[in-house]
């Protein structure tokens, strides 16, 4: 795949630029600042664009800023962002684009070369691949605004894996449960969450995920169902 990449340190640059291009990946540009990737981005039209979130100018949010802005230029884009840090409010609005082909990983996973390179696959597909310091993050500081009502823990635990971009059989492998108990807790959630119904424009999944990041609570519950 063809590759925009964003980072201002110069090592860690130079390294995932090895780490892609020894994987047979082509980094067809890379970026040290903010104002730099979007003129990137047009001129070579990659496949997929991997942004830290803090880039000069300010080392704040140019990163994130600019992907957010990517998304409403190329709708379509991939792209995957690394952090130290969990940026929520920028987090969330670029999750709010919608989730798919969305990654937001913490930087520590870059050195976990298969997690880092399953994470850009997968996002390149359409998928999602959202570190579970992210969810949690985002869930915990929107926890005390407005809670989502009417998921038992075991479909909240089943949707925030889901968030994490993992499939069925991953989220049944975790919980040491089967399948078909997975498929029945979502489509338990998908029913309390008032989803329409699946259609090429409706991805219900997608629009699960944004809903229970937007409202980010646990559900108040007070027996846990069992599986």
């Amino acid at each position: 795949m063809r590759i925009v990449i964003a980072e201002d340190n110069t090592l860690l640059r130079e390294g995932m630029i090895l780490l892609l291009t020894t994987n047979g990946h082509e980094v067809v540009a890379s970026c040290a600042a903010g104002p730099e990737v979007l003129p990137a981005l047009r001129q070579h039209r990659p496949d997929v664009a991997v942004l830290d979130v803090r880039l000069p100018p300010t080392f704040r949010d140019e990163g994130l800023r600019a992907a957010v802005a990517a998304r409403v230029e190329f709708p379509e884009l991939p792209i995957l962002v690394l952090s130290q840090y969990v940026e929520q409010a920028y987090a969330s609005e670029l999750l709010a684009g919608g989730a798919h082909g969305i990654g937001y990983l913490l930087k520590d996973r870059v050195g976990r070369v298969e997690q880092f390179l399953e994470a850009l696959e997968r996002i390149t597909a359409g998928g999602t691949a959202l570190d579970p310091e992210v969810v949690t993050e985002i869930l915990s500081r929107k926890a005390a605004a407005r809670p989502l009502q009417g998921l038992t823990p075991r479909e909240q635990e089943v949707l925030a894996m889901m968030a994490q971009g993992l499939a069925n059989g991953a989220i049944a492998e975790r919980l040491v449960v089967t399948e078909r108990a997975v498929s029945k807790h979502i489509r338990g959630v998908f029913d309390k969450l008032g989803l329409p119904p699946e259609s090429s424009s409706v991805h219900r999944r997608v629009l699960a995920v944004l809903a229970y990041l937007d409202a980010g609570t646990a559900p108040q519950t007070q027996h846990p169902q069992k599986t």
